[in-house]
């Protein structure tokens, strides 16, 4: 997995890199935190056309075990994506109470993104 390292003040922010589905599933999703650990972030910002399409139907269950992940092992994560058109009522609850919670964010900007992790 490759990173861009975002820092503001003292917080360290992994941006994950690629085109295409990145993470599938928990085991990549575990991978993500390992990797970004490894490299000194606290927290890490994927982009939704990164995440399998099943993520984004609740019923799957993924979202909720990768959400759960990365809630366990204490690292933030920011989905950046156009969310502004969901037709899911669910996921668009869904999203207004993670967004309310501050561990899993749902961000339509890179910035806002790094700015909601890191408290700047």
């Amino acid at each position: 997995m490759e990173f861009e390292i975002h820092t503001a003040g003292a917080h360290r922010v992994a941006e994950l890199r690629g085109q295409g589905i990145l993470i599938r599933g928990t085991e990549d999703a575990v991978d993500l935190l390992g990797n970004a650990n490894f490299q000194g972030a606290e927290s890490v910002i994927v982009h939704s056309e990164q995440l399998h399409e099943d993520f984004f139907n609740l019923k799957s269950g993924i979202a909720g075990d990768i959400l759960q992940k990365f809630s366990n092992y204490h690292m933030k994560l920011a989905i950046v994506g156009d969310y502004k058109e969901l037709s899911s009522k669910s996921l668009r609850d869904f999203i207004y109470e993670s967004n309310k919670r501050k561990q899993i964010i749902f961000s339509a900007d890179l910035n806002e993104a790094i700015e909601q992790l890191t408290g700047t």
